[in-house]
């Protein structure tokens, strides 16, 4: 198993909102078999740009460990999402 880490920005909304997106992206995780190290939640920030019309986004990075077939499945779920604006899933090599 490889070690990764996922990057997500949701659409800007209050903390207890939120967690339902975090909840959902967890489940997508762990169904597909990966080990969840960790959840870093950096909360609500300002965008360099609008993305899909938002200025703002709530940023959270998660550590966890998974199988390099996994990868395409869980990155277009992903995409789906229509309250995930923008993720990125980064190799962590140690």
């Amino acid at each position: 198993m490889n070690k990764y880490e996922v990057m997500f920005i949701a659409r800007p909304l209050e903390e207890a909102e939120v967690d339902p997106i975090v909840e959902l992206v967890t489940n997508l995780l762990t169904k597909n078999g990966c080990n969840i190290e960790k959840v870093d939640r950096w909360g609500k920030r300002h965008l360099a740009y609008p993305v899909k019309k938002q200025s703002d986004g709530y940023y959270v990075l998660i550590n966890f460990e998974a199988d390099p077939s996994v990868i395409k499945e869980i990155d277009r779920v992903m995409k789906i999402h229509e309250t995930i604006l923008r993720h990125l899933i980064v190799n962590i090599d140690e």
